[in-house]
């Protein structure tokens, strides 16, 4: 991405390249991971949104597709998050509580899986995702969160459990 780089910030050139170099990435990446188009839409535009003001501000260490991909996660998280306290509170007033119990381990049928996972809590399917579907170490799935890592291991335990019984109750072997 040194072309966008090298353009002039002032007259927007860069933005403007990195915007037609990677809106089909950035959109995709969102897509995958949220299952609604129309979010994905509003999440890739927050994502510009933020890049253009980071550019503004000159704290852009290196512009390209990583970076604003790392743009994009937290953006989706910040979405997560905003799901999930909309979740919590409905909960709250419905007197609703959660289930637990064991993970498992099997092979799962990939669309089926992306049904369930798009159907979850929020912070069940941040979580989830961010583990298995990034493939991010526990730790670094705590800081992406903004939680401790016990309540993350918490939650993850959480989230295989609400998986594994909606997984099943469609139709997924257990």
């Amino acid at each position: 991405m040194s072309a966008a780089r090298a353009a002039d910030p002032a007259s927007g050139r860069t933005l403007l390249t990195l915007y037609d170099d990677t809106l089909p990435d950035v959109f995709g990446y969102l897509l995958h991971r949220c299952r609604d188009r129309r979010d994905a839409e509003d999440l890739t535009a927050e994502t510009f949104l933020a890049a253009a003001g980071e550019l503004r501000a000159g704290r852009t260490p290196d512009i390209g597709i990583a970076w604003l991909l790392g743009i994009a996660r937290h953006k989706l998280i910040d979405h997560w998050r905003r799901q999930a306290r909309e979740q919590r509170n409905l909960q709250a007033v419905a007197g609703l509580s959660v289930e637990s119990t064991d993970p498992w381990d099997d092979e799962l049928d990939a669309a089926l899986a992306r049904q369930v996972l798009s159907e979850l809590p929020p912070a069940h399917r941040s979580a989830l995702t961010l583990r298995y579907v990034d493939d991010l170490p526990v730790p670094q799935v705590a800081a992406e969160l903004g939680r401790s890592l016990h309540a993350t291991e918490s939650l993850l335990v959480r989230a295989r459990a609400a998986f594994r019984a909606a997984y099943t109750a469609i139709g997924g072997a257990p």
